[in-house]
């Protein structure tokens, strides 16, 4: 079970988006099968069966296990991953592109950004799941907690300075061999637990 996976295919995003799958698939961080799975969510086993069919020919849940009760084969199944990212790569038509209005301090350009981040990595993570390779990243998350907008701004502009140096620093357009790489740095405020919750 990978611990995040990117959903790519707008028919697996649907299947995946209904209140009923999407709980199963919560359920089934754990195997288990439909009698069981439908004790936990109230539903008849038919109707689990038939949501978890859809799930599985999705690729969002496998079998794990088949096992004998008396004249019955129960199938234990487990969702693929323990939580999933739904890539806008799914919603092509409509997907944001970052490149339309760029603006560093839009809150919605923040958005098509990390859309994109989604999007690429999504894509870059199936691609070694095939190949079965790692795949090289790098990720920063931190908080800070500033006394004024003024200091906000100064902030951003220094970081903006320092981000600039560096990779002015370690760019080469002429390195044989050398793949582009890219760097996202985001500041925006905090969400509280309350409002996560909202």
């Amino acid at each position: 079970m990978f611990e995040v996976a990117v959903i790519e295919d707008p028919s697996a995003a649907e299947v995946s988006l209904d209140p009923v799958r999407a709980r199963l698939l919560a359920e089934l961080a754990e195997p288990a099968s439909a009698t069981m799975l439908a004790a936990k969510v109230g539903l008849p086993r038919q109707k689990v069966n038939y949501h978890l069919r859809a799930l599985e020919q999705h690729g969002l849940v496998e079998l794990v296990e088949e096992r004998r009760k008396g004249n019955v084969t129960e199938r234990l199944m487990q969702a693929t991953a323990a939580s999933y990212v739904i890539s806008p790569t799914a919603l092509a038509a409509v997907q944001p592109d970052p490149a339309r209005s760029p603006d560093r301090l839009s809150a919605r350009w923040l958005l098509a950004v990390s859309a994109r981040l989604v999007r690429d990595v999504g894509s870059l993570i199936t691609g070694a799941t095939k190949a079965k390779k790692r795949l090289a990243t790098f990720a920063l998350d931190g908080e800070i907690r500033f006394a004024t907008a003024a200091d906000r701004a100064a902030f951003a502009e220094e970081l903006a300075t320092c981000v600039t140096k560096l990779v002015a620093k370690y760019h080469d357009e002429q390195a044989e061999g050398g793949r582009p790489h890219r760097v996202v740095v985001a500041l925006h405020p905090s969400v509280s637990a309350k409002e996560e919750e909202s």
